[in-house]
């Protein structure tokens, strides 16, 4: 956010004072403000501005008392996680600001989310910032350079090694295209197929769909952030799955719902003809 005229919209979309307001280029809590009122964070926002500064709005979460959590995500799973908790008034639970650290164990839908967000944003490595709402998780931030020291301290796990090891898994097994791979030959290839909410393969056994049939392969299945490989069978589907699969790409294409197309409008012609 950089004008004036945007502060009020964006403190609206938030939900209204108070707003939380960060510095972009802030790190370890410095930068991080609580505005308690509209005229008070336009005040430091305008004053921001003033020396170049380039901020956002972020909602304050008041139920989270100055908590949060923060979740380290090495390839696809957490492996450590923490809460920091902030001292005395204080809003902001970073260690560095004098917060305090306890190793927590994390409930499958704040790992889900964590590893999700990191997938989100394209990172192998990532730490997960999320606070304890009503609603649920709610992430603050994606970090792709995430300090180990206090979550190593706070779970007395060895964080480092998990990533070394998974930088090593790399190396030894690099990530390959596999559609480039795969398309061999005309008419094959990879696709993704996406079982909808409502739609009727959703309870369906994988063996009923009849791909194999097809001459279609099904590489993976994909349910959240969990991947099953070579998925047996007798494994029943369920809404918002994801199918990769090879095969033929006709056949692939003809199991996609076609969309309702939209009947071009024309003009109206006029009651009477046109005279010459």
């Amino acid at each position: 956010m950089r004008n004036r005229a945007d502060v009020r919209p964006a403190i609206e979309r938030v939900g209204g004072a108070p707003v939380v307001i960060k510095l972009l280029e802030g790190t370890q809590g410095i930068g991080v403000i609580l505005a308690p009122q509209v005229k008070v964070a336009e005040a430091i926002i305008e004053t921001l501005h003033s020396t170049k500064q380039n901020v956002l709005i972020q909602k304050f979460i008041a139920e989270s008392r100055g908590r949060d959590i923060r979740a380290l995500v090495v390839g696809d799973r957490v492996v450590a996680a923490m809460r920091r908790v902030a001292e005395g008034d204080e809003f902001r639970s970073n260690v560095h600001r004098g917060g305090r650290v306890e190793p927590v164990t994390l409930d499958p839908v704040y790992e889900q989310t964590a590893v999700r967000s990191a997938q989100i944003m394209g990172l192998r490595v990532a730490g997960v910032d999320m606070l304890e709402s009503d609603e649920g998780p709610l992430v603050m931030e994606v970090n792709s350079s995430p300090g180990l020291q206090g979550i190593e301290a706070a779970t007395n796990l060895d964080v480092a090694g998990a990533i070394i090891d998974y930088i090593a898994n790399q190396v030894a097994f690099p990530d390959i295209d596999i559609r480039q791979r795969l398309s061999v030959s005309t008419g094959y290839g990879v696709a993704e197929l996406m079982v909808h909410s409502g739609a009727e393969q959703v309870g369906m056994k994988l063996g009923d769909l009849g791909l194999w049939d097809r001459d279609i392969t099904v590489l993976t299945l994909h349910r959240g952030v969990s991947v099953i490989p070579n998925p047996r069978k007798h494994v029943v589907l369920e809404a918002e799955d994801r199918l990769l699969c090879f095969g033929k790409l006709e056949e692939m294409r003809s199991m996609i719902p076609e969309k309702r197309r939209r009947r071009p409008r024309v003009r109206r012609l006029p009651k009477e003809p046109l005279g010459e």
